[in-house]
């Protein structure tokens, strides 16, 4: 089975063995066998805050992230943005078969936009935990004006809207010197954790990058 967007870039398709894949003009995002690096972008940000209560998620993907988000109790809101009003749909009616229960849950709010838009459009100090899944990371872009995401000027709108005591983590395929440098000019700390993935039989690793406490 394969549901394919209107606009022809995204494609979902239920596998043999019943997981589903996720491809984006063409290029591998997820599937429903490896989400450990998907739930920890959200467990590793909330242990570590004092009273997560207000979230945003850049990117719903297969609802991994938002499921994590939602299992701590301390959350009272969580806001999802993502850009693919196809996924959101799919998620909604039932062709992702979990994901009406899982938008049932009254903290989660989904809206179709950029989280770039978003971020800059949000009041300072609206979050406790931003969480960015937006793409495969800096090196390995889907979508090229999601570049942006990883450089210091969307950094500091990122730091802006996060309360004291604020985390932003950001998921990528890869490491990112590059990343963890341009949060080092945002962010007093700056965390870089790998995780080892068997990813359909291979070996490989994911990465977050988190950073917390804006410099001045």
């Amino acid at each position: 089975m394969e549901t394919v967007a209107r606009e022809g870039e995204l494609v979902l398709r239920r596998r043999e063995d019943g997981s589903l894949e996720l491809r984006a003009n063409g290029v591998f995002v997820m599937d429903t066998v490896e989400t450990s690096t998907e739930q920890a972008l959200a467990t590793r940000a909330l242990e570590l805050h004092p009273l997560p209560r207000r979230v945003l998620v850049g990117g719903l993907g297969l609802g991994f992230t938002l499921e994590a988000v939602l299992a701590d109790a301390r959350v009272e809101r969580c806001t999802v943005v993502e850009i693919e009003s196809a996924l959101v749909g799919w998620m909604r009616d039932g062709t992702i078969a979990y994901g009406p229960a899982l938008l049932a849950d009254a903290r989660a709010r989904v809206q179709v936009g950029d989280v770039a838009v978003a971020l800059r459009e949000s009041a300072p100090a609206a979050y406790d935990v931003v969480l960015l899944d937006v793409d495969n990371g800096p090196s390995y872009l889907v979508h090229d004006a999601n570049a942006d995401l990883y450089r210091a000027p969307l950094l500091w709108e990122a730091a802006r809207v996060l309360a004291p005591e604020g985390r932003l983590v950001i998921w990528s395929a890869s490491s990112e010197p590059a990343l963890v440098e341009a949060m080092g000019t945002v962010f007093a700390e700056v965390e870089e954790l790998s995780f080892a993935v068997d990813l359909q039989g291979r070996d490989e690793q994911y990465w977050l990058f988190s950073g917390t406490s804006a410099t001045s």
